[in-house]
């Protein structure tokens, strides 16, 4: 696509391109946002997206899972769009060697054709401020760990009162660092099938190395449908069920996007950080994320091998590599942005700022002016322990065989404490017969065996020894610190290695047999050490760290009251709004907005898995046949940016226009702006999403799944209105867009 950068586009990008930072709750819209919002082109209500009394956009988005990923209703019989990363680990549980979903994708011609997904998905019922209940149960007076048991009391009621009949759950919130508490309500169906995907050469187009990179060429989607039971409630998967019917399902634009448009997000972004302290991004840039990049860089060195040596291997680990590469990455631009930006010197600045204004009074100094001892304090403990901390959970339960010893310690138990309660020690054994099925699945013991020697000596190479878990001392007298040998005669002789062994023991379990076992004593050890070593270490400064940051929050809201605030990410619905936006990354860089086909062609090299193009994607991009789904220009839009504000758990989150129509799904950030989930970087940060025209010809005209595309509301592009000598009249903006039928 070939644009000039005119004046105006330049002085866009100069005045209006700041990103618009927030993840907003849904039920402060109307208080806080809904003006800014119709201003940058928003033409409902607050509303129209959320009100407790009748149905309304909220309702079209889904959480998969607990909030792994967010997702979007697209019909009225059940059908959901999320992103390919996000169905990647259904797809992988569905794949073998023999009909691999991966590598070729996947499309249902009919219903009776999808396939059983093995995750849930919840809907947003209704969110409750409940801070005031909560408060009413705290004192003065109660030291940090009172006031957290009493919070935990309190919410577990708040929680309990909901019920659990037809679905129904609640998730008690701590918001603003522990100044404010919500109830969100949520409707949870069980039945979710798979429909239909891209193969990997689509949707993970680019790999690794365009993870978190502009400019975007991926088409990362996938479909699934949600079931209820015959009487339209949650209900167990079953032949019987019917295609769940949504309050709201979105309609679908085929417009498209230019600079400037309006655009919102809405979904379950995880985990942000925008409060943590100096002293916190000191202790992220100089312990711990160097210690995961370094472990996971190894962990998937060695996975890599196995997986191009075995198409069997490749399949087993294809959803582990994706969720620790993801992440490595991650964690890598995290470190390049906070040091690029100077995030730690902003911060301090900030922490002064504040303290001068505590400081200048002595009722605000009496209430807020040990907020910096107490940080301090908090992580002086907590970074004697971050080390040994990080590398056991990145290191020593990053070996498979150690996390399944985890899962039969409370079989281990029960035979150390009432061997002879039959029924008691036939519910533990269930329990790991079905931790272990799911286990086998997807295991490969002589991958295991490479990366569990190579992960526990990194820990005894990096960790301060009196921090190393007591299976050490095993290793360095019996096997003379050869990790290799050690590995070795575990993962020989291990039931936790060999399913036939497993079973064996399971089906005459003792207490001898199992505490013979090389691989559970080695998965005992970091178990109790983790229990009785890290773990209190980690937490001793906790308290400490909790009354700093919930009086600094405080003090930041009222210091600044006429602020705008919004709380940390924490997987509950947010919406985030801007608009589509280029930007420049650098010294004589500049980014559009948007890529096209033309990309994928410039990027196409078959001889490197990352980035071959199906044969028949090939001919149908070159031959330009795009059909319906073109720009303006004739052209096939793939990806966009816009200045949303998202994090992890955003990933299919529907990316939506003025009307309240669907335009993209949201599935990663920009490269520039990865310190982003610590400081916000309004001139940089960048949604990363899928054009939905590229996802609907990707369905229709490379699938041929055109049955599905019908099965969706579709807006068709409005033809541009003749020039008008008069001055024109706005239109309302009640007015809502007309809306056709697909063409079957």
């Amino acid at each position: 696509m070939k644009r000039s950068l005119s004046l105006l586009v330049a002085l866009l990008v100069l005045v209006g391109a700041r990103a618009h930072e927030g993840m907003w709750l849904l039920s402060k819209l109307k208080q806080i946002n809904e003006a800014e919002m119709q201003k940058l082109g928003f033409k409902l209500t607050a509303e129209d997206i959320y009100d407790i009394n009748r149905s309304g956009i909220k309702d079209g988005v889904v959480r998969l899972g607990g909030g792994f990923c967010s997702g979007e209703m697209v019909s009225a019989e059940g059908l959901f769009l999320t992103n390919h990363h996000c169905g990647y680990d259904a797809v992988q549980g569905l794949s073998s060697v023999e009909n691999d979903l991966l590598t070729n994708g996947f499309w249902a011609k009919t219903r009776k054709d999808e396939l059983a997904a093995g995750f849930s998905v919840s809907f947003l019922q209704s969110i409750e401020d409940v801070t005031d209940k909560v408060m009413a149960e705290l004192t003065a007076d109660m030291t940090e760990e009172q006031r957290s048991e009493k919070i935990q009391e309190v919410g577990g009621k708040l929680r309990s009162a909901v019920g659990k009949e037809n679905g129904l759950s609640a998730d008690f919130k701590i918001m603003f660092e522990g100044n404010e508490f919500y109830l969100f309500v949520y409707k949870t169906y069980r039945d979710v099938r798979l429909v239909g995907v891209p193969p990997s050469a689509i949707g993970k187009f680019g790999g690794d190395t365009d993870n978190w990179m502009w400019p975007r060429h991926t088409g990362d989607f996938s479909m699934f449908r949600v079931y209820t039971g015959p009487d339209g409630e949650p209900a167990d998967p079953s032949d019987t069920n019917i295609p769940f019917k949504p309050k709201w399902h979105f309609p679908v634009s085929l417009q498209g996007v230019k600079e400037g448009d309006f655009a919102m997000v809405m979904g379950y972004p995880g985990s942000t950080d925008r409060f943590l302290s100096s002293q916190g991004v000191k202790l992220a840039l100089d312990i711990e994320q160097p210690s995961r990049v370094l472990i996971r860089g190894k962990k998937l060195e060695l996975m890599k091998q196995d997986m191009d040596a075995s198409d069997a291997v490749r399949i087993k680990y294809a959803s582990k590599y994706a969720q620790i590469s993801n992440y490595w990455k991650y964690f890598i631009g995290q470190q390049r942005g906070l040091k690029r930006l100077h995030v730690y010197d902003k911060k301090k600045a900030q922490e002064d700022a504040l303290m001068a204004w505590v400081n200048a009074d002595p009722t605000r100094k009496d209430k807020y002016g040990g907020i910096i001892t107490l940080l301090e304090r908090g992580y002086a403990d907590r970074t004697k322990w971050e080390k040994a901390s990080t590398y056991m959970q990145e290191a020593a339960f990053g070996s498979e065989a150690v996390v399944l010893g985890f899962r039969m310690y409370g079989l281990k138990m029960q035979l150390e404490n009432d061997p002879k309660d039959a029924a008691k020690v036939s519910a533990m054994v269930a329990r790991v017969q079905a931790s272990a099925e799911e286990f086998w699945k997807d295991y490969d013991p002589a991958t295991d065996e490479k990366i569990t020697a190579e992960m526990f000596r990194m820990i005894h190479d990096d960790v301060q020894r009196d921090l190393q878990p007591e299976v050490m001392s095993t290793i360095e007298k019996k096997y003379k610190s050869n990790f290799d040998a050690w590995a070795r005669a575990v993962f020989a002789s291990s039931m936790l290695t060999d399913r036939k062994k497993l079973d064996a023991f399971l089906a005459k379990p003792t207490l001898k047999a199992l505490q013979k076992d090389l691989g559970f004593q080695a998965a005992e050890s970091c178990l109790n050490h983790w229990r009785n070593v890290i773990g209190p270490g980690v937490d001793a400064g906790q308290a400490d760290l909790d009354k700093g940051y919930r009086l600094m929050v405080a003090a930041m809201r009222e210091k600044d009251p006429e602020k705008s605030w919004y709380p940390n990410a924490n997987s509950s619905m947010r919406l985030t709004y801007g608009q589509v936006r280029s930007y420049v990354p650098g010294d004589a860089m500049f980014y559009d907005y948007a890529t096209t086909a033309t990309g994928i062609l410039e990027k196409e090299d078959n001889t490197n898995e990352e980035f071959i193009v199906p044969v028949k994607e090939h001919e149908m991009l070159v031959k330009k046949e795009f059909g319906r789904y073109t720009d303006e220009n004739g052209n096939l839009n793939i990806c966009f940016i816009s200045n949303n504000d998202i994090t992890g758990g955003n990933s299919g989150s529907p990316v939506i226009n003025g009307n309240g129509e669907l335009i993209g799904i949201a599935f990663d950030g920009n490269w520039e702006a990865m310190s982003g989930d610590i400081a916000f970087e309004p001139e940089l940060q960048r949604t990363i999403s899928v054009d939905i025209r590229y996802v609907l010809w990707c369905i229709d005209k490379l699938a041929g799944a055109t049955h599905l595309v019908n099965e969706m509301t579709l807006v068709e592009r409005k033809a541009p209105e003749a020039p008008k000598v008069e001055v024109p009249v706005p239109i309302p903006p009640t007015v809502k867009p007309v809306v056709k039928p697909a063409k079957k």
